[in-house]
């Protein structure tokens, strides 16, 4: 690139910023009224995990026509990409992951000349579409594939109600372009509109507002979607099926299926609470309505933070509402991550560093210092087991900031991002006092949203708008060590040393020969520190006496459930397998699913036979990305309809 180009796009990068800023509290703004977000010029910008080129040609707005046909399991119909140009380019590059392309025109629907490059296994493949010198619009008529990695179809006996076949899909990070042809690159941000067909009698929903009532005529119902603001392409997100809503309060909801509803909405209650908790501390939603989506169980995350409709597991219910933090990671979201996005998936602690500390925030303002705190030790474990996990303190993967060339981004991702990241904020926070941070973080989100950033970014905004030249502070802060270098920086900031101190000594009694303590007072955050603390070998004695206790094999929590398959894996608890098969066979979480089918491989005699015959029953109830993580282990089918459980 000479000087004069570069200088040519910073001064557009720096009006698209202005004029940004000017739009961006304005959620009714019609796509045609919205300016394009900034393009980052910088080389900590460039998105190795596209291959759009978007500083020569940039998609700027999204407008689907597509019809959802369940029996042949594709998405097909029409994308419509306002593209905006270099004067000069002959082309503009888009990212494939198998999508099947019929034709492309452009607004005056002449025919483009297009080539889809070689594929990528982690990638997919470049989507490469000539320009005449006036083309402004692309027309591209296609179809997804029946395995589309963003996509699962599941069959009516999948989902909850059993009554109707249901769709949904999975973007984050780099699996839209496996249905929606687009430049899939999080630093180019894209308005969006869509117009979506499916079997009379299903409901539709996307991660946008309805820009019009249903229609359903013939065999068939209508559904329109519009987003006004420019978001990253992972963002765009549907669901069709057997859905029904309940309100929470003035602009928060719930849609599920009619037989999860009830116990979803129970579960959601203070979810209007949380938005106003978030405001507190954050600023202005900026989206309008916050609902939950809560799917089927085979969803593969916690949630996903899809504008206006975060996607949710149904897993985070528990009767008691002690996994709604889940919820408030989610929300919180709509500033860190949808609002302020990474640019690229080096950063994407800027994104979940940013969200966990925001996330348990909004816990201490509604549910007290003592739950945050307790939350912020067990994110403490998670982060030194995932520093464990990936290489120790000299591990690459353990800094913030990333090196993701050459792999698929989601292999960068760990709880690095996530607890590391907190901490790095909480370790600002105590140096520099709550007050002051809160003031620069309204400011961060204010000055950056509706665009993308970087670490680079991020540590410039901390220096010129929070250490101000303070030299001391600077050292003190450590900021550059705790993003560019692996492990955990010494100044981190734990929480109170008498955090799980009930819990902690009954770990130690019980590995030392004591009974089960007493935990009906616990919370379940109390209850995962105690089994979390458990030596991880132990006798089928003391496992007993943990199930007679706690009846661990049929308990409801998810998360309670899964400390506890971790050590009937772990040490062969046969009596365990009956709750450990029903488990992994009616939910599909990655956090829970992944860990314990590559532990049970890993043990060829015991549990690989298992492993297997889990595998063979759910590869098609798993979305495809939690299956493709499993495929590397090569279970094969078992020999005879499954290993027999050596299950008593």
């Amino acid at each position: 690139m000479t000087l004069l180009r570069s200088a040519f796009f910073a001064a557009a990068v720096l009006l698209a910023a202005c004029r940004a800023g000017e739009e961006g509290n304005r959620a009714d703004a019609s796509p045609g009224e919205m300016t394009v977000a900034p393009i980052l010029t910088s080389e900590d910008a460039l998105d190795v995990s596209s291959f759009a080129k978007p500083l020569e040609a940039r998609v700027t707005h999204v407008a689907l026509d597509l019809g959802v046909d369940f029996d042949s399991k594709r998405i097909a119909g029409t994308a419509t990409l306002d593209i905006d140009r270099r004067a000069d380019a002959k082309e503009i590059v888009l990212d494939d992951k198998g999508l099947e392309i019929e034709s492309i025109t452009d607004g005056a629907n002449r025919p483009l000349q297009w080539k889809v490059g070689a594929a990528d296994p982690n990638l997919g493949s470049p989507l490469a579409v000539a320009l005449n010198p006036d083309t402004k619009r692309l027309v591209i008529k296609y179809k997804s594939a029946p395995q589309a990695g963003a996509l699962l179809w599941l069959t009516p006996q999948q989902t909850a109600g059993k009554k109707a076949p249901f769709l949904f899909s999975q973007g984050e990070s780099i699996e839209n372009r496996s249905w929606i042809p687009t430049q899939d690159s999080p630093g180019v941000r894209q308005t969006w509109e869509a117009t979506v067909r499916v079997p009379a009698g299903m409901t539709a929903v996307m991660s946008a507002p309805r820009s019009a009532e249903p229609i359903t005529q013939g065999g068939e119902s209508v559904f329109s979607f519009k987003m006004g603001h420019s978001v990253a392409p992972y963002m765009i997100a549907i669901a069709v099926g057997d859905l029904a809503f309940k309100s929470l309060g003035s602009r928060t909801g719930v849609w599920a299926e009619p037989a999860t509803l009830p116990a979803a909405a129970n579960e959601l209650a203070d979810t209007e609470k949380m938005v106003d908790a978030a405001e507190k501390l954050y600023g202005p939603y900026q989206w309008g309505r916050y609902d939950v989506l809560v799917l089927p169980p085979s969803f593969p995350f916690g949630g996903m933070e899809n504008p206006t409709l975060t996607f949710a597991t149904p897993t985070f219910i528990a009767g008691d509402r002690s996994l709604v933090s889940l919820i408030a990671h989610e929300l919180a979201h709509s500033w860190s991550g949808n609002l302020a996005t990474n640019a690229t998936w080096n950063d994407f602690w800027l994104n979940e560093g940013m969200t966990t500390y925001a996330e348990r925030r909004i816990v201490e303002e509604l549910y007290g210092k003592k739950v945050a705190d307790e939350q912020i030790a067990l994110g403490i474990d998670a982060m030194n087991k995932a520093v464990k996990d990936n290489g120790g303190p000299s591990g690459a993967d353990t800094r913030l900031h990333l090196d993701v060339k050459g792999r698929h981004p989601d292999e960068g991702s760990s709880d690095i991002a996530y607890e590391k990241g907190a901490a790095f904020l909480r370790t600002i926070e105590a140096n520099v006092g709550r007050e002051r941070f809160d003031e620069w973080l309204k400011g961060w989100f204010s000055r950056h949203a509706f665009q993308p950033v970087t670490s680079k970014i991020f540590l410039d905004d901390i220096r010129q708008h929070l250490v101000k030249g303070d030299k001391g502070l600077e050292s003190k802060l450590m900021l550059d060590r705790w993003v560019y270098e692996p492990g955990v920086p010494p100044n981190m900031v734990r929480p109170p040393a008498g955090t799980f101190a009930e819990q902690d000594q009954a770990a130690a009694a019980f590995a030392g020969g004591s009974t089960a303590p007493d935990w009906t007072k616990w919370t379940t955050d109390e209850r995962l520190r105690f089994l979390n603390r458990l030596p991880r070998s132990i006798p089928k004695q003391r496992l007993d006496a943990l199930q007679n206790a706690y009846d661990l094999n049929g308990i409801g929590n998810m998360e309670v459930r899964y400390a506890w398959l971790d050590l009937v894996v772990g040490n062969r608890y046969d009596p365990g397998i009956p709750s450990l098969e029903q488990f992994l066979t009616s939910q599909g979480r990655g956090k829970f699913v992944k860990p314990l089918i590559k532990a049970l491989a890993k043990d060829g005699q015991w549990g690989r036979p298992i492993a297997e015959r889990i595998f063979a029953q759910t590869r098609n109830f798993y979305h495809p990305m939690v299956v493709r993580d499993l495929e590397e282990l090569k279970l094969a089918q078992p020999a005879s309809q499954g290993a027999k459980s050596t299950a008593p």
